[in-house]
C-alpha cells in the first residue's frame, strides 16, 4: 500500500514494521495469547493513518479488525476517515446510542465501553490513546479490551503518551515497539514556556486578567492563530469568557465543555475561524486538529493536569504544515514536576527526531 499523506518520514514504513515486529512473540505473552505491539508516536504524527496498511492487510485476507478509541467525539471524527480509506469494507460505528449497535462488520470503530459486547471476535485490535480515560486505571475496561482479540490475533497500542507500565515494558524489551518522534511536516514539536501568574480563581475574584497573558493573547490573535485556552474547571469557563470579551471585544470568543450540548457546533465554528478563542476543558485535549493554533494551559500546576495531559494539550499546536511552529504557554503560580516532565518529554522527542535526521531544519 502506498504511503498516505500525513505520515512522517519515520512513519512511512510503519505498516511493514508493525507487520514484521508484531510477528515476534512477546515475552509477556504465553501460548494462545494475542501478541502485542506499541506504536509510540508524537501528537500529530498521523498514528491512525500509520495503521492503514496493517488494517488493509488484515481485511484483504478476510480478517476482522477493531479500532477502539476513548471518546465519542474521536469516534465521530475517525469514522469518515476510515470510510474513505476502506470504501469497499463493511464498517460498523459503535458508541452510546449508535444506530449500528446491532450490526456486525468487517471493520468496527467503537468507544471503549462498547468492547464489553465482544469476546475473542477480532483478528486485529487497535487501541487508540491507550493512556486516555476511560482505559487509564480501569481494570475492567482494560480486561475487556484484551478479551476482544482472538487468541492468535494481534493487539496494537497507539499513544503519544504511553502509560509508565508500557514504557517500562518497551524499555526492557518485553513489548515490541516503534517510536515515531516527528510529525509528518518534519518540524519540531512546539516546546511550552511558562508564564508565572496567579491562579485563575484569583483573576475571576478580581475581575481582571493578567497583563502578561493579555499581551501574549494579542500576539496570538495578531498572527491569525486560533487560540485554545484550557482550564481545570467547568465552573470557570463562562466567567473567563466574559473577562476575555471585555479585553478583546472585537474577537469572537466562546466556551465549551462536556456539559455543553452545542460543543460539536462550537468546535466546527472554531475550525472555520468563526470563533477565534475557545475556552475549554480537557475534553478537547486529544483527537481534535485545528490548523494554525496556539495553546494556553491555565493553572498548569493543577493536579488535574498530569504529564500526559499537558503533553496532549500542547500537542494541539503546530499540527499544520502551513503553521508548524505554533506557541504553547503554561500559566501557573508554581513550577511543578508535571510541567517539567511534560516539557522534558517534548524536548526528548525533538532531540531524537533531530538525531535520526527526521527534522527539516529551518534556514535563517
Amino acid at each position: 500500500m502506498a504511503t498516505r499523506r500525513g505520515t512522517s518520514p519515520a512513519a512511512a514504513s510503519q505498516g511493514s514494521v508493525l507487520a514484521r515486529d508484531s510477528g515476534h512473540p512477546s515475552p509477556t505473552t504465553g501460548e494462545g495469547v494475542a501478541e502485542r505491539f506499541l506504536l509510540w508516536a508524537v501528537t500529530g504524527a498521523g498514528k491512525t493513518e500509520m495503521m492503514f496498511p496493517l488494517l488493509q492487510h488484515v481485511l484483504e485476507h478476510g480478517g476482522t479488525a477493531l479500532v477502539a478509541t476513548p471518546r465519542r467525539d474521536v469516534v465521530l471524527e475517525l469514522a469518515p476517515r476510515l470510510a474513505i480509506a476502506f470504501p469497499h469494507v463493511s464498517m460498523v460505528t459503535l458508541y452510546g446510542g449508535s444506530d449500528d449497535r446491532w450490526q456486525r462488520g468487517q471493520l468496527t470503530l467503537a468507544t471503549t465501553h462498547q468492547l464489553l459486547r465482544y469476546r475473542q471476535a477480532f483478528d486485529l485490535v487497535v487501541i487508540d490513546e491507550i493512556d486516555a480515560f476511560p482505559y487509564h486505571n480501569d481494570p475492567m475496561l482494560a480486561f475487556a479490551a484484551q478479551a476482544v482479540c482472538k487468541q492468535e490475533g494481534k493487539f496494537i497500542y497507539l499513544s503519544a503518551t504511553p502509560p509508565l507500565l508500557l514504557q517500562k515494558e518497551a524499555a526492557r524489551g518485553l513489548l515490541p515497539h516503534a517510536k515515531v518522534p516527528v510529525r509528518f511536516h518534519r518540524h519540531p514539536l512546539p516546546v511550552p514556556f511558562r508564564l508565572e501568574t496567579a491562579p485563575v480563581k484569583h483573576w475571576l475574584q478580581k475581575g481582571r486578567l493578567p497583563a502578561s497573558l493579555i499581551q501574549h493573547l494579542f500576539a496570538s490573535i495578531h498572527r491569525g492563530a486560533q487560540v485554545f485556552l484550557f482550564v481545570t474547571r467547568i465552573s470557570h469557563i463562562q466567567s473567563l469568557v466574559e473577562l476575555l470579551i471585555r479585553r478583546l471585544p472585537d474577537i469572537p470568543i466562546a466556551g465549551t465543555s462536556s456539559q455543553d450540548e452545542e460543543r460539536s457546533a462550537k468546535v466546527r465554528s472554531f475550525r472555520a475561524t468563526e470563533i477565534r478563542v475557545l475556552v475549554t476543558t480537557t475534553i478537547l485535549e486529544r483527537g481534535v486538529t485545528v490548523p494554525h493554533s496556539d495553546v494556553y494551559v491555565l493553572d498548569a500546576d493543577s493536579s488535574l493536569f498530569d504529564e500526559a495531559s499537558l503533553v496532549q494539550m500542547a500537542g494541539r499546536a503546530g499540527r499544520s504544515k502551513d503553521d508548524p511552529c505554533g506557541s504553547v504557554v503554561f500559566t501557573s503560580p508554581q513550577w511543578t514536576r508535571g510541567q517539567k516532565r511534560a516539557i522534558r518529554q517534548i524536548k526528548r522527542m525533538n532531540t531524537l527526531a533531530r538525531k535520526k535526521g527526521y527534522l527539516q531544519e529551518v534556514k535563517h
